[in-house]
């Protein structure tokens, strides 16, 4: 019954927030599909099992001591991770010229276990430094879907770079041209294998492959300090997906994260539990011991009062609507506390699954044009 009412409250929530976060009819939406009731089909025990209460902040003093405790939190939950190699030491390896900006492919090891490859789209006529964007790329990605294939939806690096936005994505692990690079080689060349395998690698090591994940996108900031068409006050990120989740964790984890874009992740772990949709996502998006303190509401408390968009879909069974209704309840009073709504924004799409629509691509675009000028 508790659950029922909750789940009641939060479509009347899902009404009454309409005025605040946008609800739109898209024009390119394929549709995803509806959902059930809540917790309907999850077993007594796991129903009756004890969810962490997150309260939300109402003392902008008190919520900055906080906040520190909830970073700490994060960082012993993602694990030992060790510290990051000397960027310095990244080289590039091909450059070809475009008609607006030059491609570039460079190398740099992660100072652990890997080789992290990336591609800087880099504007022509460059004469102070620009704001860069970082991209990350969904579940089974890669940079070149980001960058180099104008094909796919995601590929937005080529139009961000064209507005004079120099552009970054790598490759995460198990992905793209890290693919067979895990422990067992490969031998783990059948999709999820190696990424099971990389799970419990950094799992008997003392720390968790999402976490190893996240330091190598921070290796990727290191290395853009480096660059000196990069002006590094003015550092976004944007991704669908495992994209978008990548996105929201390296702007808690990294306040040289400027302004976040987040597609198709915006999620909480209650809804998934209620949904039975843990398996909507990858071994790799699963944190030892996140849940036993918070939600993730508390994770994107943490990027506040940076600018921080999401675009969902309200039939998207990876982000269930009534969590990113919950999320968008718990973190507006923290974007207020800072006198900062505006800063804050998330718009669901009607009968949209997990996908990236164009529309989505053209807020992702003009949330970026506002929040990282290139006037300087």
């Amino acid at each position: 019954m508790i659950r029922l009412i909750a789940f009641s409250l939060a479509l009347l929530l899902l009404a009454s927030a309409a005025h605040a976060q946008d609800r739109v009819k898209p024009k390119f939406a394929k549709g995803g599909k509806p959902f059930g009731e809540p917790w309907a089909q999850v077993p007594e025990l796991y129903k009756k099992m004890k969810i962490p209460e997150w309260p939300v902040p109402t003392d902008l003093d008190k919520w900055e001591q906080d906040r520190k405790q909830v970073r700490d939190t994060l960082r012993k939950c993602l694990g030992n991770l060790p510290a990051r190699p000397d960027p310095r030491k990244a080289a590039t390896t091909f450059k070809e010229e475009k008609d607006d900006y030059t491609v570039e492919r460079f190398e740099l090891f992660n100072g652990v276990d890997q080789t992290v490859y990336g591609i800087l789209l880099i504007p022509k006529g460059i004469k102070k430094p620009r704001p860069a964007i970082i991209l990350a790329h969904g579940h089974s990605g890669s940079k070149e879907i980001l960058c180099v294939d104008e094909k796919s939806a995601q590929c937005a690096g080529p139009t961000l770079a064209r507005k004079g936005y120099v552009v970054a994505a790598i490759d995460s692990y198990f992905c793209g041209a890290r693919r067979g690079k895990g422990p067992a080689g490969e031998g783990d060349g059948k999709p999820p294998s190696e990424e099971h395998s990389l799970f419990k690698f950094h799992l008997l090591m003392g720390r968790s492959l999402w976490g190893m994940m996240v330091r190598d996108q921070q290796c990727l900031i290191d290395y853009l300090e480096t660059r000196p068409e990069v002006d590094v006050k003015k550092i976004g990120v944007s991704g669908m997906s495992m994209g978008c989740t990548t996105s929201w964790w390296l702007a808690a984890m990294d306040e040289r994260v400027q302004s976040v874009v987040g597609v198709a992740c915006f999620t909480r772990y209650t809804e998934l539990l209620a949904y039975g949709n843990l398996r909507s996502h990858g071994m790799y998006y699963f944190v030892p011991g996140v849940f036993a303190h918070f939600d993730t509401e508390a994770i994107h408390a943490l990027i506040a009062p940076r600018p921080h968009l999401e675009l969902s879909g309200d039939q998207d069974a990876g982000a269930p609507v009534d969590g990113v209704v919950m999320l968008e309840k718990k973190l507006a009073p923290v974007y207020r506390l800072y006198g900062k709504e505006s800063n804050f924004r998330s718009i669901v799409y009607e009968k949209t699954g997990h996908e990236y629509l164009p529309e989505m691509r053209d807020e992702m675009v003009g949330w970026f044009e506002k929040t990282l000028s290139l006037k300087q």
